[in-house]
């Protein structure tokens, strides 16, 4: 029998399966996708807690769900940085990443098209989990680069230390489970 991790978010109750990431570390997985009742009510949650944004911004591919819910009945303009280049992509730029969750470094990438969108513009970033911040600040030193002004942080879960970061705004923290 796997394991599991119990915790309530945003009135949802879920059992969050328990994951080896390494020899010394394992962590609860938390993922949106194709659950709608955990999108639609963690989106109106963090919404009430974030400052006025033009615009929302997340990383390929976990955060898509809930960005794309918090700009539909929020601001309504949402952009993605792929991990990858597409056909689409006129002149993109990127920066460089190491996740958690990933054995390798990534690169996240904005087209031009999505840099002009973004430019001058006040951008709340979000993402399901933050938990050492490497993604979170890959994204701001790419928003940073094309003049967009971050007005704030979020995510669902802060796991780990980053349930003591002050500058992030998150509904639950999640724990880590070192063997």
């Amino acid at each position: 029998m796997s394991k599991t991790y119990d915790m309530e978010i945003a009135g949802c109750k879920r059992s969050l399966p328990i994951c080896p990431i390494d020899e010394k570390l394992d962590i609860a997985g938390f993922v949106m996708f194709s659950d709608v009742e955990i999108t639609e009510r963690t989106a109106a949650e963090l919404l009430k807690k974030c400052p006025a944004h033009d615009v929302i911004v997340t990383a390929e591919s976990k955060g898509i769900p809930l960005a794309y819910e918090m700009a539909r009945i929020g601001c309504r303009n949402y952009v993605v940085a792929r991990k990858g280049v597409k056909a689409y992509m006129e002149d993109p730029i990127h920066v460089e990443v190491k996740s958690i969750t990933t054995d390798h470094v990534q690169k996240l990438y904005l087209s031009k098209a999505d840099c002009e969108n973004l430019k001058g513009r006040r951008i709340l970033i979000v993402d399901d989990v933050i938990s050492t911040g490497e993604s979170l600040a890959a994204m701001e030193e790419l928003l940073h680069t094309i003049g967009g002004q971050v007005v704030g942080k979020a995510c669902v879960l802060a796991e780990g230390d980053a349930k003591d970061r002050e500058d992030i705004i998150f509904l639950e923290p999640l724990p880590l489970f070192f063997k």
